[in-house]
């Protein structure tokens, strides 16, 4: 099914918020993507780890709620 010619193309649509932006500078462009892709990256990693710790809490919960005693008793004798 083709598509209506009301919806933007996807790259037409980048270029001109691009523009709109006054990021005609290819450096800019490329710097920006390279955050975006950082940022991907990073959100994975993070993603990635608290699903490990959720499985290391499952499989050690003795362990687990040791830990978590321990951060309490931390951020209570935390001083600002």
């Amino acid at each position: 099914m083709p598509k209506p010619d009301s919806e933007p193309e996807p790259r037409a649509e980048a270029e001109r918020e691009q523009a709109s932006r006054g990021l005609e500078d290819p450096e800019a462009v490329a710097a920006m993507e390279a955050d975006a892709e950082r940022r991907r990256r990073r959100a994975h990693f993070l993603r990635e780890l608290h699903e490990a710790r959720a499985l290391r809490d499952r499989v050690q919960p003795r362990r687990a709620r040791a830990a978590r005693m321990r951060q309490q008793m931390r951020m209570r004798t935390f001083r600002w």
